[in-house]
């Protein structure tokens, strides 16, 4: 299977389960920690089958700037948390980042 379709369902299921962090509330509640359990170890489940044919930098990079990105905006719209120009600028160019890297990389197999 294409590497990038492991590393989707890495980046999917790290946002679920960094997403259920807030809900967790001091281990009080079972479904979210459950989420946080599964979407992590699924993440890096897929992450390690990723690196068997990309290089750890690649996937890290794009692994970590999307989970930002999507993390961000499941936070606005989940728990109304608004990000400031700062914030925002900086969400840019690590979108930038991930591009550049697809777009324009050997490094990345394509």
């Amino acid at each position: 299977m294409n590497p990038y379709v492991y590393l989707a369902i890495a980046i999917a299921a790290e946002v679920i389960a960094t997403s259920s962090l807030k809900a967790v509330k001091g281990l009080s509640t079972p479904l979210p920690l459950l989420l946080v359990l599964v979407g992590y170890g699924i993440s890096f489940w897929m992450l390690i089958l990723v690196m068997r044919s990309l290089p750890v930098g690649i996937v890290y990079a794009i692994w970590s700037g999307l989970g930002i990105v999507l993390v961000s905006l499941v936070a606005l719209f989940l728990y109304g948390q608004r990000l400031d120009l700062p914030a925002m600028l900086g969400i840019g160019l690590i979108i930038g980042g991930v591009v550049v890297i697809n777009l324009f990389s050997s490094s990345a197999s394509h």
